[in-house]
């Protein structure tokens, strides 16, 4: 497929992007960034403060008592009742299923079906390591269609692209298109993304998949970010993958990364979603 087949936005200049904020991630600790939101209270700073630079969503890991990362249903509910009290419904509060080499495919969808987010990122390589689990992946998303969970498929490179498309041939994905998440520079060396890099993806996604979002490893995050937009994509930044500034020096919060990147789309003459406004979208294909 060619570059042009990824539809969304493509020739027009005031389509609006949505942003996410991935505030912690599962690895990264307080010796990394004295800032970096690990508690319930401090991710509810954290999205209060990512909403007043106009994130819409907020992409949420938690930890156990070790601050170890877990996918623990008490510990999220906890987390989005307290961006909830900050944030009202201003943002979308999405959630992760990372197993970050812990959790397996059973684990990670038990957490979806109990806790019931509004939304939740899922690892395509993750939770389908082979075909033994394709049926309890196509299970969960037909559950997620019908109890309007919004989900959001990860891709990491071309093989996993490849995967998406013949589980899409297959009647799998529980709709004619999904969202996807592409991540840039997670495989390369020193982690160190570039705009480049979203070719590859753009070249090889589905025909007519238009709710699609990037997120990049390293310093040039907010670079790919705005090529991101350009391309008529969605941006996600953040501690989780990247510390730097533009400039590089290293952010005070994760709402600088964010304003790093609405201030570029905003000499764009790219508005900014709202997280009502990415709910319709998101309605719109699922």
């Amino acid at each position: 497929m060619q570059v042009d087949s990824i539809e969304q936005g493509r020739g027009n200049p005031c389509r609006a992007v949505a942003i996410a904020i991935a505030p912690n991630g599962g690895r990264k600790t307080k010796a990394d960034h004295p800032g970096l939101p690990i508690s319930a209270a401090e991710l509810a700073d954290c999205a209060e403060s990512c909403l007043a630079a106009q994130a819409s969503m907020i992409h949420v890991h938690v930890r156990d008592a070790e601050g170890r990362h877990c996918l623990d249903a008490d510990r999220y509910r906890e987390a989005i009742a307290a961006i909830r009290s900050r944030a009202g419904d201003r943002l979308i509060v999405q959630v992760t299923t990372e197993s970050l080499g812990t959790y397996s495919p059973t684990e990670q969808i038990a957490l979806v079906r109990e806790l019931r987010p509004e939304a939740a990122s899922i690892a395509l390589r993750e939770i389908v390591p082979d075909a033994a689990h394709e049926a309890a992946f196509a299970n969960l998303l037909y559950w997620m269609r019908r109890e309007r969970i919004f989900p959001q498929i990860i891709l990491y490179d071309r093989a996993d692209m490849e995967r998406l498309v013949e589980f899409h041939r297959r009647g799998l994905l529980a709709a004619e298109e999904i969202p996807l998440l592409f991540v840039l520079g997670r495989y390369t060396t020193d982690q160190q993304a570039q705009p480049a890099d979203l070719i590859e993806f753009l070249a090889n996604a589905p025909h007519g998949f238009t709710h699609w979002t990037v997120c990049a490893f390293g310093r040039q995050e907010a670079a790919c970010a705005v090529a991101t937009a350009l391309m008529g994509g969605n941006v996600r930044v953040g501690f989780e993958n990247n510390l730097h500034l533009p400039n590089g020096d290293v952010a005070e919060s994760n709402a600088e990364l964010v304003l790093a990147v609405t201030e570029h789309l905003r000499v764009l003459g790219l508005p900014l979603n709202t997280a009502d406004m990415q709910r319709e979208a998101l309605a719109r294909i699922w």
